[in-house]
C-alpha cells in the first residue's frame, strides 16, 4: 500500500476510535444531567406556554390525517395549543384530508402555491401569535407526552430551541429495521451533542422554538433543501442555545426502498455540505466552542474518509478473492478438507487491525447505550444485526454522490 493511503487509513481509523471514546467519556460525564432531566420530566411543566404547531403539506394525503390526530391527542391544555395546516400546492387529495378538520376550534387551514417547505412553514409562522412555535412534518407522529416533555426546558430563558428524539415508525422490512437502529444511535448522539452545545440540526419532526427568534433572525430559508439544518446553524452563529429532550419521542415514516433512502440521504448530506460552506466561518472558530472546533470539522472529515475506508475494504476483499482464485487456478483445489488449526501466533496485531477491532468494540458499546437511552431498556433485536451488516456498505453510496453533486453543481430534488 502506498504511503499516502496508509496515512489516510491510519488517520481515519484513529479519528473514528477517538470520536467514539469522546462520546463515551461525554456520556459518563452527563449521566447525572440525564437523570436530572428524567426527574424534571416526571415532575411535569411548571407552566404551559401557548404553542402553535405548523404542519406543512405537499402531497401527503396518506399520512397527514394521522399526523394531525397525533397533535390533537397531545396531553396539553387545549386552549394553549393551536394548529396551522398549510397546503403547499398539493396535487393529490391532501387538501380534502385537511378540510375534514376545518371546523375544529384549534385548527386553522390555509393554502398557497407550491413554494417549498420553508415557504409553507414561514406562512404558518406569520399566522401564529403564541409563545412557542413548532413544526411537524406531515409524515411524522408525536406521542401524547412529547410536548409536555419538551416544555420544561423553556423554564431556562437562555434556551431558544428544543429538539426531540426521532424514532422509526413501524418498520416493515430489513431496510427500515436497519434505519430503526440508526435512529437509536442518532438519539444517543444528539443527547451527547446537546450537552456540548453542539447540535447542528433542529429536525423538521417537531423541534420547538421560542417565537421571538423568528422576529430576531427571520424565518426559514430554502437552504439547499435542508432548512432545519440552516436554522440550527443560524442559531449557533448567533450564540442561541439548542438542547435535546431525549424523552420527547416523535415517530417518522422512513424510506422502504434503497433508492428512496439514498435519495433522502443524498439530500441531507448535500444540504450539510452546502450549509457548511455558507457557514464556513464557524469552522475552527473557538468562539463557537465544541461545534466549531470539533464537531463540524469531524463531520466534514467523516464525509470524505468513510468512502475511502469502504473503498479500501472493497479493494482488499477483491484482492484477496483474486489471490484465492489465482491459487486455485495454479495449484488446483486441495482435497484435504480437515478443520484448520488455530494458533495465536498468526493473529494480526498490526496497527490497522487493532484500531479496527477497537472501533468495532466501542461501536457495540455505543449501540448498547443508544438502545438503552432510546427505549429505556436494552433489548437485542434484529435491527442491530441489520445495522451492523448493511449500514456501512450503503453509507458510502450517498456520501459519494452528495460530494459529486456538490462539486459539479448538480441539482438535488426533494423526492
Amino acid at each position: 500500500m502506498a504511503e499516502p493511503q496508509t496515512f489516510v487509513l491510519y488517520s481515519s481509523l484513529f479519528i473514528s476510535l477517538f470520536f467514539e471514546v469522546f462520546l463515551l467519556i461525554t456520556y459518563l460525564e452527563v449521566r447525572g444531567d440525564i437523570k436530572r432531566d428524567n426527574e424534571m420530566i416526571a415532575k411535569g411543566p411548571s407552566r404551559y406556554p401557548s404553542t402553535t404547531v405548523i404542519v406543512p403539506c405537499f402531497n401527503e394525503e396518506k399520512t397527514v390525517e394521522a399526523t394531525i390526530k397525533s397533535i390533537l391527542d397531545l396531553d396539553y391544555p387545549k386552549d394553549k395549543l393551536k394548529l396551522v395546516l398549510v397546503d403547499d400546492g398539493s396535487i393529490d387529495g391532501t387538501l380534502s384530508v385537511l378540510n375534514k378538520f376545518k371546523n375544529h376550534p384549534q385548527i386553522n387551514i390555509t393554502t398557497k402555491e407550491n413554494g417549498g417547505k420553508h415557504s409553507a412553514v414561514n406562512l404558518g409562522i406569520s399566522m401564529a401569535d403564541s409563545e412557542l412555535i413548532s413544526c411537524l412534518d406531515a409524515d411524522s407522529f408525536v406521542t401524547p407526552d412529547t410536548l409536555r416533555n419538551m416544555v420544561p426546558y423553556f423554564d431556562d430563558e437562555s434556551i431558544m430551541a428544543v429538539t426531540p428524539s426521532i424514532k422509526v415508525f413501524e418498520p416493515e422490512n430489513i431496510l427500515q429495521s436497519m434505519q430503526k437502529n440508526e435512529y437509536r444511535w442518532g438519539i444517543f448522539l444528539r443527547r451527547m451533542l446537546s450537552s456540548m452545545g453542539a447540535l447542528y440540526v433542529t429536525p423538521g419532526p417537531f423541534s420547538v422554538f421560542r417565537s421571538k427568534i423568528f422576529k430576531e433572525l427571520g424565518g426559514f430559508k430554502y437552504a439547499h433543501l435542508t432548512e432545519d439544518m440552516e436554522m440550527a446553524l443560524r442559531l449557533q452563529k448567533n450564540r442561541y442555545r439548542i438542547v435535546n429532550s431525549h424523552n420527547a419521542h416523535v415517530y417518522t415514516v422512513t424510506p422502504k426502498r434503497l433508492r428512496g433512502l439514498i435519495k433522502q440521504r443524498v439530500r441531507w448530506t448535500y444540504g450539510f455540505i452546502n450549509n457548511i460552506i455558507d457557514y464556513r466561518d464557524l469552522i475552527f472558530n473557538k468562539r463557537y466552542g465544541h461545534i466549531g472546533l470539533f464537531i463540524l470539522p469531524l463531520a466534514i472529515f467523516s464525509i470524505f474518509y468513510t468512502p475511502f475506508l469502504a473503498g479500501n475494504l472493497l479493494a482488499k476483499t477483491g484482492s484477496d478473492a483474486w489471490k484465492t482464485v489465482d491459487r486455485i487456478m495454479t495449484a488446483g483445489i486441495n482435497g484435504d478438507f480437515s478443520m484448520p488449526s488455530f494458533d495465536w501466533y498468526f493473529i494480526n496485531t498490526g496497527v490497522v487491525s487493532l484500531l479496527a477491532v477497537g472501533t468495532l468494540a466501542l461501536t457495540l458499546v455505543i449501540i448498547y447505550l443508544s438502545i438503552k437511552l432510546a427505549d429505556g431498556k436494552f433489548r437485542l433485536d434484529r435491527s442491530v444485526f441489520y445495522y451492523l451488516a448493511f449500514y456501512s456498505l450503503i453509507v458510502p453510496l450517498w456520501l459519494t454522490k452528495a460530494v459529486f453533486d456538490t462539486i459539479f453543481r448538480r441539482k438535488v430534488t426533494w423526492r
